[in-house]
Order: structure tokens, then C-alpha cells, then sequence
């Protein structure tokens, strides 16, 4: 039910995203490079295989797909694990990302993989730095966005805070 509930929202947020983007010129931004269906972004531009992402702290504890998750660091990696698309989405955009602490899985969760040519389309805020993240309180304090931008992929993830 959980899994189902951050996949919702990842989704809504996306789409979200990219209505709005859809409404607003802006000025200065290229349109991305190369498009798949409904001009998302083409699926060569997005990593498929298992890799390290980077390290981040998570401030509080959190949920991730289902499974409480502490407030620490960990070290973040991309699983290899595509979920299926629904129509009309282009593969691979959303994929499992694992938490690791001491090289032992400590939770995993859900990614939005947004190719650097498409990120101004569904991030208002400014994109951290190649090589670095970003962690953020969302929504009241209800979700905890980690966001990595990793060799000009940007990774999002979004996490409900843990419920005492």
C-alpha cells in the first residue's frame, strides 16, 4: 500500500511538474535534446545499470517502500531495476535506488531520473551542483525529497516522514 502511495506521488509530482513547465516560457532554456512519447525525454540519456550515486543525510526518520528508514547517512545506489512503465512513459525514467549503510541495504525507494536537458521542466529550485545532493523537507514536513544530481542526471526521491 505504502509502495503504491510514493509511486502516486512521484507520478503526481512529475506530472505536476511538467504541466507546469508546459504553461510557462521561459526564457534562456533549450528544449531537450531528444524526446520519447508525450515529448518526455528520450531513454538514451538515462543510466540503466547498477551504480553509486553518492552519499546523503537523511534529518529524520522516513519511509521507504514501506520500511522505516533512520535519520543518518547513507550511501546511495542505483539498483539496476527499472519499474514498468504505464503508457505513454518512457522506460526506465523511474527506478529502485537502494540505501546502504556499512554496505548492508538499510531501505530502498522509488527514483525519478530526469536527464539534465529536462530537470528546468520539473524543478522550480535550483539543481545542485554535478556530483552533489540536495535534501529537502516537502509539504508541510510530510516528505523528505533527496535529490542528487549525478554526471548531469538528476535522481528524485521522495520519501514520507515516519509517523511515531
Amino acid at each position: 500500500m505504502n509502495k503504491a502511495i510514493v509511486v502516486g506521488a512521484l507520478a503526481g509530482t512529475l506530472s505536476a511538474g511538467l504541466a507546469f513547465a508546459q504553461t510557462k516560457t521561459t526564457v534562456g532554456h533549450r528544449p531537450a535534446k531528444s524526446t520519447g512519447p508525450a515529448g518526455l525525454p528520450s531513454n538514451e540519456e538515462v543510466p540503466t545499470k547498477a551504480m553509486a550515486l553518492g552519499t546523503v543525510r537523511v534529518p529524520r526518520p522516513v519511509t521507504a517502500d514501506g520500511q522505516a528508514l533512520q535519520a543518518g547517512t547513507y550511501q546511495v545506489r542505483l539498483a539496476g531495476e527499472a519499474l514498468k512503465p504505464a503508457v505513454g512513459e518512457t522506460p526506465n525514467h523511474e527506478q529502485w535506488i537502494e540505501f546502504l549503510q556499512g554496505g548492508k541495504q538499510k531501505g530502498k525507494a522509488v527514483a525519478s531520473i530526469v536527464p539534465a536537458s529536462d530537470i528546468h521542466q520539473v524543478a522550480k529550485e535550483r539543481a545542485p551542483a554535478p556530483g552533489h545532493a540536495r535534501v529537502d523537507m516537502l509539504k508541510g514536513n510530510e516528505y523528505v525529497r533527496v535529490w542528487i544530481n549525478k554526471g548531469g542526471t538528476h535522481y528524485l526521491i521522495h520519501l514520507p516522514v515516519a509517523t511515531s
